[in-house]
């Protein structure tokens, strides 16, 4: 993923919510020292004392640590030494897991390798962040690139009563997504198909982003403050939408699935159909009747802990509860997802304002 860039673009922080991308190599490998190396293995040296506190992201149990704004002022360590402290974590992990593990220990791992896949689509989301900003949009290569929804637009119905929502199964889930439980839903529809551009620049054209009564309030001090009036990468040069992607500036491809929106754009564009977001739950339910995994999708369901939920103790309980305030459900997946990393039960969560995930709309309606 690092090797179609050079190194200058590792270093820079654009804005706040970006993280450098050397950031990202650091902060991962801390993950193993901090979470398995330390506490598990007697024979591991520290690499730097001083990384615990550069790489650490948000675990208040564990230390200090540099505050966000301010990872891209760091240029030290360089890039290469990132990449040795990385050998060298490897080097400590390859020599630990050929000893005998505990249960616990192979749990905390199955973290680890679930933490770093996250990061490897955050790294994405920032990689095209930092180049998508620059004046002559340099291209990182033709991968992570959508399918063409080209299909009519259906709705399935699904009737009122009570289903079971929350991961159930052997393999590995991460504690929001726990417990299972039933759930009360009227009767709704969901769309089959994602929207497109072209739906969206329908939207645009007709005023959408002009009429207030289409927004959240929130949303409408957002889109005026900050002067929002396209999605994020959308570029009207000389009267024709382009759109910036990994491979570079094109023009908008009317068929592609619409992404990078904020929550409040979602809703106003489901207002503006006379329509309205799936709750979190209702996708969960009809997932297995749409293709997902192209965009993650935005619900009308703010993050917050299901029925039995349990913060796990110590800096691991920081991984989720703590951010179940102020923050919006998305759903399902998208092309910057590691294979292997997406379920129907997944809760991503993001504030409303952020756009710069590869986030999409699916629409839905109440039954009458």
């Amino acid at each position: 993923m690092a090797e179609p860039l050079i190194p200058e673009d590792f270093s820079v922080q654009p804005a706040v919510f970006v993280s450098p991308l050397k950031w990202h190599l650091a902060h991962t490998t801390w993950f193993w020292e901090q979470f398995v190396l330390l506490p598990f293995d007697e024979d591991y040296k520290v690499y730097n004392d001083d990384f615990a506190y550069l790489f650490n992201s948000y675990y208040n149990n564990l230390g200090k640590r540099v505050l966000r704004p301010d990872r891209g002022n760091m240029t030290r360590p360089g890039l290469g030494e990132v990449v040795q402290y990385r050998a060298h974590i490897d080097a400590a992990m390859q020599y630990l897991l050929q000893k005998e593990l505990s249960q616990n220990l192979q749990n905390i791992i199955e973290v680890g390798l679930n933490h770093e896949q996250q990061h490897q689509e955050l790294f994405i989301y920032d990689a095209k962040y930092i180049l998508g900003h620059q004046s002559t949009f340099p291209a990182y290569g033709n991968a992570f690139m959508p399918i063409n929804e080209k299909q009519e637009m259906a709705f399935i119905a699904f009737p009122e009563g009570i289903y079971e929502i929350g991961y159930e199964g052997k393999g590995f889930c991460f504690d929001n997504e726990l417990d299972r439980h039933k759930t009360y839903l009227n009767g709704f529809e969901i769309a089959d198909r994602l929207v497109t551009n072209g739906q969206y620049l329908e939207f645009i054209n007709g005023g959408g982003y002009d009429d207030f009564n289409l927004w959240h309030d929130d949303g409408w001090h957002w889109k005026n403050n900050n002067h929002v009036s396209a999605p994020l990468y959308w570029h009207l040069i000389e009267g024709e939408w382009h759109e910036y992607d990994l491979n570079g500036l094109h023009r908008l491809n009317p068929d592609a699935p619409l992404k990078h929106i904020s929550f409040y754009e979602a809703h106003a564009y489901a207002a503006y159909r006379g329509m309205r977001l799936p709750t979190e739950a209702e996708w969960e339910v009809a997932s297995h009747s749409f293709n997902w995994g192209q965009v993650w999708e935005w619900t009308n369901s703010a993050y917050l802990p299901y029925p039995g939920f349990r913060t796990a103790p110590g800096a691991l309980g920081e991984y989720n509860g703590k951010f179940m305030v102020n923050t919006m459900v998305l759903r399902g997946a998208s092309i910057a997802t590691p294979a292997g990393h997406s379920r129907p039960t997944y809760r991503n969560f993001f504030h409303p304002d952020m756009r710069w995930q590869y986030s999409g709309i699916r629409l839905a309606k109440t039954t009458r």
